[in-house]
């Protein structure tokens, strides 16, 4: 390993389109994009942080510098060597265009200024971001609504992160109010303890058919998991999706209008089934978000 690490990288010649035109080549260096960030070509990640203050954009842009910039996936783009290798290339951030602060319809905004937020959220799915620079930024919308003062849009390349560390890096982003200096108390991880999280083997005096049926648990989770496994397989090869009011419709690299619709709940009324239904929060939120889009499905279909 130590071996590999002293031998030197060769440099690559990549071109990057700017507005369409060809960029002058540049001798870089970069490792090669994934399988997996190919697949997720078309796909970004919006995320709606609101405060409950007014926005401080020379803070704000101060911790997007130290903390999201400075990070690799996030001041690199995506370029083709002369090999015809798609790789990861380090560029310089320019947080003018990455920040960005729009003027919207004043009537609009002050008529409802939620759904102001809603519709400026939709138009961002349309809007295709520039290849020549990372993919991802930041909409400040700096009027308040019903849930916030202000309220920030991130929109990030599903190739950059997933969700889970997205939400990760940002939560590494926020301190404590008692303390600046320190980041913010997180909860304890659930402990999840119920019977659908657990299959305690059966005590010998409940008998054979308690044992059988103990095995045969295992045998459908894995016969499950296996049926699932090829269909993901098979569907990416050669079968096709199901045309569902979900399916979106277009060429390949066409940008669809798409609306994030958003619900507050009640935690109090979260805990109460969490703690019914002995699971954690998660997944309360899951199976509210399941239902929801099962009713939708048959209410299209």
């Amino acid at each position: 390993m130590e071996a590999a690490d002293a031998m030197p990288k060769q440099p690559l010649s990549v071109r990057t389109k700017t507005n369409g035109a060809m960029a002058d080549d540049r001798e870089v260096v970069g490792e090669p994009v994934s399988p997996s960030a190919r697949l997720l070509e078309d796909m970004y990640i919006v995320i709606i942080i609101g405060f409950a203050a007014p926005m401080n954009l020379p803070a704000f842009r101060a911790g997007v510098a130290s903390r999201i910039a400075c990070h690799l996936p996030f001041r690199s783009i995506q370029a083709t060597d002369k090999k015809g290798i798609l790789r990861w290339v380090e560029t310089t951030v320019s947080l003018d265009y990455h920040i960005v602060c729009p003027t919207l319809d004043a009537v609009a905004v002050a008529i409802d200024p939620d759904q102001a937020v809603e519709d400026y959220v939709a138009s961002l799915s349309t809007q295709s971001m520039d290849n020549s620079r990372p993919l991802w930024d930041f909409h400040l919308l700096d009027f308040p609504t019903s849930e916030a003062t202000s309220t920030a849009v991130m929109r990030v390349h599903h190739s950059l992160s997933d969700g889970v560390s997205l939400l990760t890096l940002l939560m590494s982003c926020a301190r404590s109010a008692a303390d600046h200096m320190k980041p913010p108390a997180m909860p304890p991880l659930p402990k999840r303890t119920g019977a659908i999280y657990a299959r305690p083997r059966p005590p010998a005096s409940a008998g054979a058919l308690a044992f059988a049926r103990w095995v045969w648990s295992f045998v459908l989770l894995a016969w499950h998991t296996t049926v699932d496994v090829a269909v993901f397989f098979a569907t990416i090869l050669f079968l096709k999706d199901t045309r569902t009011p979900f399916t979106t419709t277009g060429h390949h690299g066409e940008l669809h209008r798409k609306r994030i619709v958003h619900r507050s709940l009640n935690l109090e009324d979260v805990k109460s089934v969490k703690q019914t239904m002995n699971c954690a929060v998660n997944d309360v939120l899951v199976g509210v978000t399941s239902a929801a889009l099962s009713r939708y499905y048959y209410r299209k279909s």
